[in-house]
C-alpha cells in the first residue's frame, strides 16, 4: 500500500448517518461496520489467535500503556512488530494510554461505572490525589506503574514512539478522557489539552512514518480523538478541530452509556470528515451500543466486555443475558444459544459449560468467551449486512426487542 489506511464506502442508510465500508491496511481488510475483538496485552484472554480468527474477529485492539510496561515495546519490535509477536496476521490497532490516565487517575479507586456514567464513591473527580497512579499535566502524564510503582512519563511523543515499535496498523493520538461527573470547566480544560496533544502525536507521527519510508516498512495509519464529554459546542469544537487536521481517522471518546450514544454522534459525526473512518472507544458492553453506534455513524468498536463478562459467567443470548453458575443450568443440556453458530453452541451444553465454571475450570472461561465474542462480532456482521438489505430498522426492532423485551426495547428504538 501506498498510503498507512484506505476507506472506501460502499453502502448509505437513508436518513440515518449509518454506512458500510472497506478499511484497507497493510495487513488485510476490516469489512466495517464492525466490532474489533479486545486483546489489551497481545492477548483476547482464554483465546488463541485461531480462535479470534474462527469466530469471525476481523481486528485485534491492544493497549500502549500495559504493553510499555510489559514486555516492552523494545522486546515487542525485536521479536518483528505485534502481529509476529503475537501470532496475529490480521489488522491491529492500539490504544494510546490516554485512558489508563483516566482509569488510574481520576477513577482511580472511585467506583466510576464508565459504561453508564454513574460513580459509586465520592465525586472529587477533578482533583488529584495521593492514592492515584496517573497525574496530568500540560505536558502528559506521570504514571506510577500498577505493577511495581515504576515512575512513568508518557507524553503524545513517547506514546507515538512506543506505538510504531509495537508496529500495529492503525494508533490512536495521545488524549485526555475526562470523568462522567467533571465540571464543565475542566471538560473543557481537558478538550483543549486534547487537541494540543493530538497536534504533538501527528507531528510525531509522521516523522516516524518518514523514518518508515527510508526503510522501505509499511505506513501506520493514525486515528485523533474526539472529546467534549456532554457538552454539546465542546463536542462540535472538537470535532470541527480535530477533522481539520491531517489523520487518518477518528476515534469518539468520553460516550458513557447507550443513552449518550444518539446525541453525541449526532453531535459529532454530522461534522467529522465523511470519508475517513470513525471508531467509538470503548463501547459495545451491550447490544444498543451496536446497533446506535451504527445508526449514527459509527464504523468500528472495540471494547473489553466480552470476554470479561464471559469469564464471570454472564453469557449473551438472542433472548436475554445469562448467567451460567446458576443451579437451573445444572441438568439443561441445549446449547447457550440454539440461535448461534459458535463452537461451543455447537459442541458442548449449559449443564457442561455450568458444570466448568461450577469447578472453576479454564476450559469453562474459553468456551464462554469464545460464544460471547462471536455473538458481538456475528450480530455487528448481520447489522451491516440489514444495511447493504436496507433492512436495518426491522432487525434492529427483532433484535432489540428479543434480548431487552418489548417494553424495555422501546427506550432505543424511539
Amino acid at each position: 500500500m501506498d498510503k498507512a489506511l484506505k476507506f472506501t464506502i460502499t453502502h448509505t442508510l437513508k436518513n440515518t448517518l449509518a454506512r458500510v465500508g472497506i478499511i484497507e491496511t497493510p495487513h488485510g481488510i476490516i469489512n466495517t461496520p464492525a466490532f474489533m475483538v479486545g486483546g489489551t496485552k497481545a492477548t483476547v484472554k482464554t483465546l488463541t489467535p485461531e480462535h479470534v480468527k474462527e469466530l469471525g474477529g476481523q481486528t485485534i485492539l491492544a493497549n500502549t500503556y500495559h504493553l510499555m510496561l510489559r514486555p516492552g515495546a523494545d522486546v515487542i519490535a525485536a521479536a518483528g512488530g505485534i502481529h509476529k509477536f503475537m501470532n496475529w496476521d490480521g489488522p491491529t490497532i492500539t490504544d494510546s494510554g490516554g485512558f489508563q490516565a483516566f482509569s488510574l487517575g481520576m477513577a482511580y479507586k472511585k467506583g466510576i461505572d464508565i459504561t453508564s456514567g454513574s460513580e459509586k464513591g465520592d465525586s472529587s473527580t477533578a482533583v488529584h490525589s495521593s492514592s492515584q497512579l496517573a497525574k496530568i499535566s500540560d505536558d502528559g502524564v506521570n504514571f506510577s506503574s500498577h505493577i511495581d510503582g515504576k515512575k512513568i512519563f508518557m507524553t503524545p511523543e513517547s506514546s507515538m514512539e512506543l506505538q510504531h515499535q509495537i508496529g500495529a496498523d492503525i494508533h490512536v493520538a495521545f488524549d485526555e478522557l475526562t470523568s462522567p461527573l467533571a465540571t464543565r470547566e475542566y471538560i473543557q480544560k481537558a478538550m483543549n489539552r486534547t487537541h494540543a496533544w493530538a497536534d504533538r502525536s501527528l507531528k510525531r507521527h509522521k516523522e516516524l512514518n518518514d523514518e518508515h519510508i527510508k526503510k522501505g516498512e509499511n505506513l501506520q495509519a493514525l486515528f485523533g480523538v474526539v472529546q467534549g464529554a456532554r457538552e454539546e459546542d465542546l463536542r462540535k469544537e472538537s470535532s470541527t478541530y480535530l477533522g481539520s487536521r491531517d489523520f487518518d481517522g477518528y476515534g469518539i471518546g468520553g460516550v458513557f452509556g447507550p443513552t449518550e450514544i444518539s446525541t453525541v454522534l449526532g453531535w459529532v459525526n454530522n461534522i467529522l470528515p465523511v470519508d475517513k473512518p470513525r471508531h467509538l472507544l470503548g463501547m459495545g458492553s451491550q447490544p444498543a451500543d451496536l446497533f446506535l453506534g451504527v445508526e449514527y455513524g459509527i464504523d468500528t468498536f472495540d471494547c473489553v466486555a466480552p470476554t470479561r463478562q464471559a469469564r464471570n459467567g454472564a453469557l449473551f443470548t438472542y433472548s436475554g443475558r445469562l448467567n451460567i453458575r446458576n443451579g437451573a443450568f445444572k441438568m439443561d443440556f441445549s446449547p447457550v444459544d440454539e440461535g448461534c453458530d459458535c463452537y461451543t453452541c455447537k459442541n458442548y451444553t449449559r449443564a457442561y459449560i455450568h458444570h466448568l465454571f461450577r469447578s472453576s475450570e479454564i476450559l469453562g472461561l474459553t468456551l464462554a468467551s469464545i460464544h460471547n465474542e462471536r455473538f458481538v462480532v456475528r450480530t455487528v456482521d448481520c447489522i451491516r449486512n440489514s444495511i447493504i438489505n436496507n433492512d436495518f430498522f426491522n432487525y434492529k426492532r427483532e433484535f432489540l426487542e428479543a434480548y431487552y423485551g418489548k417494553d424495555d426495547a422501546q427506550k432505543f428504538l424511539g
